[in-house]
């Protein structure tokens, strides 16, 4: 097993111009997004990503395609994810790249690629953009999965092209980016044919794939092109044709980097390797929001509740990857509260009246703050006497385990409860996060909502359930100190199961089990030696010998 200190930085800054592995193509009301992966370009050596294989490069330029074309391409209303290969769309995740790779690393490869999938899947239900995959050739394990992120899937009917998913008979392990969770949430396969199929490594070509509904149209090579092109301008024209829509640009969200950190214009992100802590501070809007949607074109990707929030992910993605030892963060807001309030209530009203923009910078952030929400780091949020935790900044303080809330009868500090707290911002189970925390007393949310847009002190908020607790300034640096000690000195493991579990309540959505249930058990078989010990199937994987398996189940 690859030891984490000689995995190389993840960086995920990057634009069209860096992009080694997608080609993007836009003709009218469609999009045409080809996989031509360049197999000497993985993101490590030690591998080729032939077949059309993916490592953690090829699926950061993926995502970056797709906000891309959220942001930039919105009079798009037809995405086609293909392959630019003959004969081939994708072998999914490259194995060697697994095979190589530490245990930390391959779980939060699937983590990032299941967003990306979720923000695919997010645009079509929310963007008028609905994404289709053509799979014009082999399609296995997570380019299946490709496949199943996208609405419909055409598959052509050449005799030898199949879509499978042979993680488990080949590898021991599952497949990575909720393969199995989408064959039978989404697409409601029956159980026990979706039991045939993830146990049949070689899986189902056409006439079978299209009869048990794996796919939704094949065609022959003859008649693929033009089936395809057919279909989708079916969709085009159910959108009610290609938008007028004008897009904004998207340009490198590129921090100041210094020994303590990084630093973004609202975001500042500062490490303390030796405590494993990190304090992440974000800074609200300084001016008045924009009141027109020509006001906020104008402002592009610098307008702040765009900008603090790529911020926000960027940070985000930087603890995930390239601080592993990070095991608690402590979240700030600083700024003017009722600035905060306001670009809340301009976004949601510009989105009410149309603005494509506002919408897609308001599911954005929904996209950010669930990137928090899956955090496998303990989340504490500091209310100090400097905080404005207000509107969507709230939102932080809600997805933190605990929320420490300094009393002073002489400060003004508190906290403000916006509108968009009562479902802009649902978690993945659809839930807001006010309904996960009052999942057991819901009467408080009415009590709440009360003092919506006010001032909310300590005292109160500890009253109303917003805060654990309300130290006063004897006690403040005693309790916050010990509450940072004790978390830190716990069993890194047990506090990342306890989370998740304690994190997410009441009804699951299809997204929420792909998080919960599948990253749990991936996590356990990625250290299992029946899948990564010296004679586990992906650590033989093309060797000569069979896997040896212990096969006691438990």
């Amino acid at each position: 097993m690859a030891d984490v200190a000689h995995e190389p930085r993840v960086e995920f800054d990057t634009t069209p111009y860096d992009w080694k592995h997608w080609r993007l193509s836009v003709d009218g009301g469609v999009a045409t997004l080809a996989m031509d992966v360049q197999e000497d370009h993985g993101f490590r050596p030690g591998y080729e990503l032939k077949l059309n294989s993916y490592d953690v490069g090829v699926d950061i330029e993926l995502y970056d395609a797709v906000q891309r074309l959220r942001f930039e391409q919105p009079q798009v209303r037809a995405v086609v994810v293909t392959s630019a290969k003959d004969r081939v769309f994708c072998a999914g995740a490259n194995i060697r790249m697994l095979a190589g790779s530490s245990h930390p690393f391959k779980v939060n490869f699937c983590k990032y690629t299941n967003e990306t999938r979720c923000s695919i899947e997010d645009a079509t239900d929310h963007s008028d953009m609905t994404f289709v995959c053509a799979v014009g050739g082999a399609c296995a394990g997570g380019g299946y999965e490709l496949a199943l992120a996208c609405e419909e899937i055409y598959l052509i009917d050449d005799g030898s092209s199949a879509v499978s998913l042979p993680e488990v008979p080949l590898l021991g392990v599952l497949p990575g980016t909720g393969g199995l969770t989408r064959l039978v949430d989404k697409r409601r396969i029956r159980r026990d044919i979706a039991d045939v199929f993830c146990t049949k490594a070689e899986g189902f070509k056409a006439r079978d794939a299209r009869k048990y509904r794996f796919v939704d149209q094949t065609w022959p090579r003859s008649k693929w092109q033009a089936g395809v092109d057919a279909r989708v301008q079916e969709i085009v024209t159910a959108h009610g044709g290609p938008g007028s829509e004008t897009g904004i640009e998207l340009t490198k969200v590129t921090p100041t980097q210094s020994d303590e950190g990084f630093a973004w214009e609202h975001v500042v992100l500062t490490i303390d390797p030796a405590d494993r802590t990190a304090t992440l501070t974000v800074t609200g809007p300084t001016s008045a929001p924009p009141t027109t949607h020509e006001a906020l074109h104008a402002l592009g990707d610098a307008s702040w509740a765009l900008q603090a929030f790529r911020e926000l992910e960027a940070a985000v993605h930087e603890l995930r990857f390239n601080h592993q030892d990070i095991g608690l963060i402590l979240l700030h807001a600083r700024g003017d509260a009722e600035h905060t309030l306001a670009w809340d209530a301009a976004i949601q009203s510009l989105r009410d009246g149309g603005s494509w923009l506002a919408r897609e910078i308001q599911l954005f952030q929904k996209r950010t703050l669930r990137k928090v929400d899956n955090m496998a780091k303990s989340l504490f949020a500091v209310i100090d006497e400097h905080s404005a935790f207000s509107g969507v900044l709230f939102e932080l303080a809600l997805t933190s385990d605990r929320s420490f809330m300094f009393l002073d009868e002489d400060l003004e500090n508190g906290l403000w409860v916006g509108a968009a707290s009562f479902g802009a911002f649902p978690m993945s189970t659809g839930m807001t996060r006010l309904e996960a925390r009052f999942y057991g007393e819901p009467e408080q949310i009415g009590a709440v909502k009360e003092r919506l847009g006010e001032r909310i002190d300590p005292e109160e908020a500890e009253e109303l359930g917003l805060v654990t607790a309300s130290p006063d300034d004897i006690d403040w640096d005693d309790e916050l100190r010990i509450a940072i000690e004790e978390r830190i000195s716990l069993s890194p493991d047990g506090l990342t199961g306890m989370e998740q579990n304690l994190r997410f309540v009441g009804r699951e959505t299809c997204e929420s089990r792909i998080f919960g249930r599948l990253s749990a058990w991936q996590n356990w078989i990625f250290q299992r030696p029946n899948a990564v010990g010296p004679h586990g199937a992906l650590t033989l994987y093309g060797a000569p010998e069979r896997p040896v398996f212990d096969f006691r189940r438990v």
